[in-house]
């Protein structure tokens, strides 16, 4: 069993489903960032990212509705995808970095993502 890393040396991404949180997880895990996906968007404790995690940066990549279900095709309606939303709103308020998805590429966020972590002197 490997060891997790001591507390705010992760960053920790969230946001509903869809928003390309492992897309992009993937993408800086490969440069040596150590990133985690906070399941934010499927708890009941509005500060639960804060709680277990505690990441040293928060990033919220945000998603509406029907991109979200443009890129995958999920078995959610509107009433729980506005409920992801609602879980995720003190996610969202004390988010470092903040980043609308809905009409950027993969590549696109990545570079925002980057761009941010720079500004903070979060290096992998």
């Amino acid at each position: 069993m490997s060891k997790l890393p001591p507390e705010n040396e992760f960053i920790g991404f969230v946001g509903p489903c869809s928003a390309g949180k492992s897309t992009l997880i993937n993408k800086l895990q490969s440069l040596g960032y150590n990133c985690r996906h906070i399941a934010q968007e499927h708890s009941y404790v509005p500060d639960m990212w804060l709680k277990i995690v505690n990441p040293r940066i928060l990033i919220y990549l945000d998603v509406n509705y029907e991109v979200s279900m443009e890129r995958r095709k999920l078995n959610l309606s509107t009433r729980e995808f506005d409920e992801q939303v609602r879980r995720l709103a003190h996610a969202r308020q004390y988010a470092h970095v903040y980043v609308d998805t809905n009409s950027l590429t993969e590549q696109e966020v990545y570079l925002r993502v980057l761009q941010s972590l720079a500004q903070f002197s979060i290096e992998p």
